[in-house]
């Protein structure tokens, strides 16, 4: 079984939040690497990139005259470390739309799908001072929903509301304030009306597919689907390979949802081997996987696949989208322009990154909205991930410290009772459990299920009380603390790719290392025996200080004032 993992690819014009982060980014790399240990490291890839075309970055370069390139240069590197170093995920490409392996995939594979491209012409805004037509963002005016007076040709942030330039009152050029005038231009546009039946078929037999995706997607094709346009006239990004399409860019859409190709093909290039590519997207041993916000779902859910089936070469469609809600933040939008919420860039010298790791999932709005609240955020800490989690632990290799010297103590069958029984059986099966959630992107849900080892196993530890019996019983001691022992194992496998950092920690003090090459079926099975040494216990969590709250909102201004002087000049 090959496993492809994606997540949506983040737009380089801002620092991504934390909603962004556990929509996505944070999300897919919890499942590589639980599928790295399912499935094989070499079974699974996993590639993103940053998505640097589009309107908001050319009208930016003009309005400081200076190259696009020379913007979205600075801002890629400076996401790309935030992903990889500080944040450990997981890719094993992370690259980006003007890379010359997706600009020229994009071309070719658009040239490939003519039969299903026809050109039309239509009515845009031209800014006659500029010498431009002004799609998307090149554009504002007020909004004819809600009246807002600074929407944009593409979408209104105040209502939400999807836009196209003709569509705004009192309409503005972004660059230079003057009104418009209206001008016929040719686009090419891709024919989704004739994929309606075939994209209802794939969606109502994919068994695996989420019912929220399901949901949206299936509206968006009964309301009849249309041709959408695939260029714009704009300057910034892949050139338009068309016949008479000179001057027009891709719309970074069509070709950002190409890029989940075009980042397996470069991957394998650089690794030498050109070819492999294509055992991740042909063949039925493969299963890929996409995270993403429930905004981008009719991209993912509608349009990619009908653009996989329109190349007629067996591309493997979507087997799971999971698409999540939205993260609220203390009951309010994130909002880079009122600086409400965190940034992925804020957050580490906040928190340590597998606290926020684990508080993410943990909070992840995988039924609906979900709310973080600061408040909330510490008790996960302080109860699950210290008092939880951290004290078994510690407690259980205190205990075989002090009483077994190190070693792991006998084992032995004829004296189990129905507690040694029960909480073996929850450590055997939570595995699968955890691994049937995950595999259905429900990664919040097998979070849960994890806990439960913890949470089950300090009242195991209560119940057996093997400090007492070491004195009268102590067979009875030894499968206490035999069982106890190698549910931590368990433990500190099934959280290797929610928290990698603190779970190698945990498996180290076992005295065992490279836990990124365990099996997750083993994860669940008793393998440490009585030749096997332990380390020294150490806290792996600790508390946070009840005053954390009072002073966050002073950290945080002091730490924005020394971002502001670091990060990239688009990303300010």
């Amino acid at each position: 079984m090959k496993i492809y993992v994606a997540s949506a690819w983040p737009y380089v014009e801002a620092v991504p939040h934390l909603g962004n982060l556990i929509g996505s980014v944070l999300s897919a790399d919890v499942f590589a690497r639980y599928a790295r240990l399912k499935y094989g490291k070499d079974n699974v890839i996993f590639v993103s990139g940053s998505d640097e075309h589009g309107t908001p970055i050319e009208v930016e370069a003009i309005k400081r005259k200076i190259n696009p390139r020379d913007l979205t240069n600075q801002a890629h590197e400076y996401d790309k470390k935030l992903f990889l170093d500080v944040w450990k995920i997981s890719y094993d490409n992370y690259t980006r739309t003007e890379s010359d392996t997706h600009k020229k995939f994009v071309r070719e594979f658009l040239l490939s799908i003519q039969d299903y491209i026809k050109v039309q012409e239509e009515e845009m805004p031209y800014c006659e001072h500029d010498k431009i037509f002004l799609p998307d963002r090149f554009i504002k005016g007020t909004c004819p929903y809600c009246g807002y007076e600074d929407a944009r040709g593409d979408q209104c942030d105040r209502c939400g509301r999807l836009l196209s330039p003709t569509l705004l009152i009192n309409p503005r050029c972004a660059i230079c304030g003057s009104k418009p005038v209206i001008k016929k231009t040719k686009h090419w546009f891709f024919d989704l009306s004739q994929f309606s039946d075939k994209l209802k078929e794939w969606l109502e037999n994919n068994k695996d597919m989420p019912d929220n995706v399901k949901s949206v997607a299936l509206s968006w094709i009964q309301e009849g689907l249309k041709p959408r346009s695939l260029t714009r006239d704009t300057s910034w990004g892949i050139p338009a390979p068309f016949e008479g399409s000179e001057g027009k860019t891709i719309y970074v859409w069509f070709e950002a949802l190409l890029g989940y190709i075009s980042a397996t093909i470069e991957y394998f290039e650089k690794s030498g081997n050109p070819d492999k590519w294509k055992e991740f997207w042909f063949g039925d041993d493969v299963k890929s996987y996409y995270f993403i916000g429930k905004d981008n779902i009719p991209f993912h859910a509608v349009i990619f696949p009908a653009m996989l089936m329109a190349s007629k070469k067996g591309y493997k469609l979507p087997s799971v989208i999971s698409s999540t809600e939205y993260l609220m933040y203390e009951g309010q939008k994130f909002s880079k322009s009122r600086r409400i919420g965190i940034w992925i860039d804020e957050a580490p010298k906040l928190l340590d990154v597998d606290y926020w790791r684990y508080v993410l999932i943990r909070l992840r709005p995988e039924e609906k909205d979900t709310n973080f609240l600061w408040r909330e955020a510490i008790r996960i800490i302080n109860t699950e991930l210290n008092d939880d989690i951290g004290n078994y632990i510690n407690r259980v290799i205190t205990m075989v410290n002090r009483y077994f010297n190190g070693y792991v103590p006998n084992f032995n069958e004829d004296k189990l009772d129905d507690v040694d029984k029960k909480f073996m059986e929850l450590v055997k099966t939570t595995p699968i459990v955890v691994s049937q959630l995950f595999e259905k992107g429900k990664l919040k849900a097998g979070s849960d299920e994890i806990i439960k080892i913890a949470r089950e196993g300090n009242a195991y530890l209560n119940q057996k009380a093997p400090w007492d019996k070491v004195k009268n019983d102590i067979k009875v001691a030894e499968n206490t603390l035999y069982i106890a022992l190698n549910s931590v194992r368990t433990l500190s496998i099934l959280l290797y790719p929610i928290i990698p950092v603190s779970a190698e920690k945990i498996y180290n003090q076992l005295g065992l290392k490279g836990i990124e090459n365990e099996k997750w079926d083993s994860a669940g099975e008793f393998t440490l025996d009585h030749n096997h040494k332990v380390e020294q216990a150490s806290p792996i969590f600790k508390k946070i200080d009840q005053n954390f709250e009072k002073e966050l909102n002073e950290k945080l201004e002091k730490i924005r004032k020394e971002l502001d002087n670091i990060r990239p000049p688009l990303l300010r």
